[in-house]
């Protein structure tokens, strides 16, 4: 992110010789900005026997690094400097009271040797691999219980070089499940920014069991063809901003979850109170912004507004499927602008696959209070994809001032089954399920007076 002035360039060299997150609760507000204060002690990884060559592996070097700077933790916390150049390595874990600075032109590799990569246990809420049975591959940057932790640089760059991996998984040749290129696990006040993000094996930047996590003005980027590709998963966490991101992915841009059925619903974490707004978004073979369909936790409180989503297959979704149990309510989403979306909403119930035989067929889900506004789109196939469950219907979705031009050969521009709401100027005429003034109490409930989304 570049600066306009050189006294703006002066000013967040100064500013980033090493930032940290201000212990404050941010209520996962957007409006709500993390105070960044300098570090007191900053070393260079070069300074560890690192080699920016882009073939010296440099996994030791970065975990030297790490394991030097965690004697400053109590000291105001320290920062580990990435300088130019092209920086190969595995996994690595980071420490509490860190920012790891990633300087213009500095690019961290991740190793296409999976040996490079470790291997680690499922996630709880999941109970095994989402790919396969068993463990998990570890991610390329990891974070674990860890408080007050900062990535950020001058427009550096993390490149994951996932291809080989895509390779591996179609040609089912892997023996775990593919890692992310950053995952923090049970941690709080975690700030990534400045940064971008290419080619990560699966994820891009996992935050799960976490609170007070801040996300801004990062680039996200897989090529269409990447299987199953997602740029940012917020799971079973709290308290998110999303903010002023460019994401552009194989399957999902950004992707809320919550945890796999039985694993799901017995670890009970939602995700809840995430302020997402001001992102271009684009999804290849997925959604440009999914909720679901791992959910088993719930989902709630959650507020999108201002987003771009361009060339996607589907624009918002929600998914879920029986046997999930858990919620997706309380999501309001308004000012969008779609152009070139196949489907421009979606909401079903007959949507993913289950770790085991032991889920509870009869764990039904929950889907409502769900309000779209203030939504405009161009070239678009499909309005929208309503599929309920029969014995748990989705209800209160409510559409408000909506226009959608709609591709002429489409013939039906709605699909509506086992769903219930409200809507009001909307274009095309939504089905008539969708009509039902029954529902408009509660549906009014959820928006301001002036048609803006509410805060929940």
């Amino acid at each position: 992110m570049k600066c306009s002035t050189q006294v703006a360039l002066l000013f967040l060299l100064a500013l980033c010789n090493a930032v940290r997150v201000n212990g404050e609760e941010s209520n996962g507000r957007c409006d709500l900005k993390p105070t960044l204060d300098s570090r007191p002690h900053s070393v260079s990884i070069s300074e560890f026997g690192a080699v920016g060559d882009g073939k010296t592996l440099n996994t030791i070097a970065f975990q030297n690094a790490i394991f030097y700077l965690k004697s400053f933790a109590d000291k105001g916390g320290a920062q580990l400097y990435v300088p130019p150049g092209r920086w190969l390595t595995g996994s690595f874990n980071l420490t509490s009271h860190l920012t790891l600075f990633l300087e213009k032109g500095a690019v961290i590799l991740g190793s296409q040797d999976p040996s490079h990569w470790g291997i680690v246990e499922p996630l709880p809420s999941y109970g095994r691999g989402i790919e396969l049975p068993g463990k998990r591959y570890r991610s390329l940057i990891n974070g674990y219980m860890l408080r007050d932790v900062v990535i950020t640089g001058y427009n550096g760059t993390i490149d994951g070089q996932g291809s080989i991996w895509w390779d591996w998984f179609i040609s089912h040749s892997l023996n775990y499940t593919r890692p992310h290129l950053v995952e923090f696990v049970s941690s709080e006040y975690v700030l990534v920014s400045n940064i971008t993000f290419l080619n990560a094996p699966a994820y891009n930047i996992h935050p799960v069991y976490c609170s007070n996590v801040h996300i801004h003005d990062i680039s996200v980027y897989a090529p269409p063809g990447s299987p199953y590709t997602v740029g940012i998963v917020p799971d079973s966490s709290d308290n998110i901003c999303i903010e002023d991101c460019s994401i552009s992915m194989g399957h999902d841009a950004i992707a809320l979850k919550s945890g796999w059925d039985e694993y799901g619903i017995a670890y009970g974490r939602p995700t809840t109170n995430v302020h997402i707004r001001r992102v271009q978004l684009q999804s290849s073979s997925g959604s440009s912004l999914a909720f679901g369909s791992e959910m088993s936790g719930g989902i709630s409180g959650i507020q999108v507004q201002q987003l771009y989503l361009h060339d996607s297959l589907m624009g918002i979704e929600f998914r879920t499927t029986k046997g999930r149990g858990g919620h997706i309510k309380e999501i309001i989403i308004s000012d969008v602008n779609m152009q070139t979306v196949e489907t421009a909403f979606s909401a079903v119930g007959n949507c993913g696959s289950h770790p085991d035989d032991k889920f509870d067929p009869d764990a039904l889900p929950v889907l409502e209070k769900i309000t779209l506004q203030n939504i405009v789109g161009t070239n678009i196939n499909m309005a929208g994809n309503f599929i309920g469950i029969q014995e748990s219907p989705f209800t209160s979705i409510c559409l408000s001032n909506i226009s959608l031009s709609i591709d002429s050969t489409s013939s039906d521009s709605w699909q509506c089954s086992y769903v219930s709401g409200f809507s009001e100027s909307i274009s095309p005429k939504p089905c008539p399920e969708l009509e039902n003034l029954n529902t408009s109490s509660s549906c009014f409930s959820l928006m301001k007076p002036n048609g803006r989304a509410a805060i929940l």
